[in-house]
């Protein structure tokens, strides 16, 4: 197993010079490995990767080369967008289901890195690395095996921070001069983060003591229905006054459509310890990604939002906002493949 060289998250990109920079693409990290006959596609921890993903397995076995080590993201288009919910599906225990699911949404690696081409390249710095990435990919250019941008000009990165639609999960800078360190933060990630008002739609007590832990998080949709969208629990507010002023708001249902112990890949065995709230508070919060109308990760509390009716709390906030260039290029070869 080989451990991939990782990323260190930061504020903002690096001003001074020597950096590459490239899409941090929204999918599954992923380590591939071809020796004779034998393949093997290895996740960022370590697990493997290849009999969900059959098809790319395939397309590495189809490689006429003896052996190549590649660093890449597995992602998955559907319609115009990638879909991370499509990657989370694959990870299923049917045989079955997962071939069925690669005829239907088949999966592409995006390559950034190449470690082994006829001789070890990981020693090498990024720039030679590159090149050797390139002229392999112009080789053996394929349906599955797509090639990311970069740019070495950081005002272009910044643009793609600022406006990613949802398809990147930020930007990577890299070391142009710099080997590839296995296991190590040696790149900086810069992560896109959004937004939004939302309405507390009910709580959840911290495990330890009858104090509010976490506030859970909805928003409506075109049909007047407050949905459960994730929550929040770096809550700047003391602990028991808060914990006071939401009982005194408990009222079922708190969520009118999607509630927190609902069937979903998140729910879990404290999913239906809740305590549902009058739609009245309203509260901003930061977040990164969204699959399936819903927050990937725990968002940052922000403020609260007293100036905010709950009504303005709309699903529209998590929509695809404009992609630059470089992304739709992207995307549109994603789902040219």
């Amino acid at each position: 197993m080989l451990a991939p060289m990782e990323a260190k998250l930061v504020e903002a990109l690096p001003e001074d010079e020597g950096w590459q920079f490239e899409p941090k693409w929204d999918g599954f990290r992923c380590l591939v490995f071809k020796q004779g006959g034998e393949v093997a596609l290895q996740s960022k921890s370590g697990k493997p990767l290849a009999r969900y993903f059959p098809e790319v397995a395939a397309a590495i076995a189809a490689l006429p080369v003896e052996r190549v080590v590649l660093d890449g993201e597995l992602l998955i288009p559907v319609g115009p967008s990638l879909s991370f919910e499509a990657l989370q599906m694959r990870l299923h225990p049917a045989e079955s289901r997962v071939r069925r699911l690669a005829a239907e949404t088949p999966a592409r690696l995006m390559l950034f890195d190449c470690l082994w081409l006829e001789r070890a390249l990981d020693g090498l710095a990024l720039d030679e690395r590159r090149a050797a990435l390139e002229a392999f990919h112009a080789e053996h250019r394929s349906a599955t095996l797509l090639l990311s941008p970069f740019t070495r000009d950081r005002d272009v990165a910044q643009r793609w921070l600022e406006a990613t639609g949802g398809a990147l999960d930020g930007v990577i800078a890299k070391r142009r001069n710099q080997p590839y360190v296995p296991g190590e933060r040696a790149m900086l990630k810069v992560k896109r983060l959004r937004s939004a008002d939302c309405v507390v739609g009910g709580f959840r007590y911290a495990s330890a003591k009858r104090e509010v832990g976490s506030l859970l998080l909805g928003l409506y949709d075109d049909a007047g229905l407050l949905h459960h969208v994730g929550f929040t629990s770096a809550i700047a507010a003391e602990r028991p006054a808060l914990t006071r002023r939401l009982e005194a708001l408990v009222e079922a249902p708190g969520f009118t459509g999607d509630a927190p112990g609902g069937p979903s890949r998140w729910s879990s065995a404290r999913s239906a310890e809740w305590q549902p709230l009058r739609p009245e508070l309203v509260v901003e919060v930061r977040f990164d990604q969204v699959t399936a109308r819903r927050f990937r990760h725990g968002t940052a509390f922000l403020r609260w939002r007293p100036d905010k009716a709950p009504e303005q709390c709309t699903m529209e906030q998590l929509g695809e906002e404009a992609r630059p260039a470089i992304v739709e290029a992207a995307l549109a070869e994603l789902g040219r493949a």
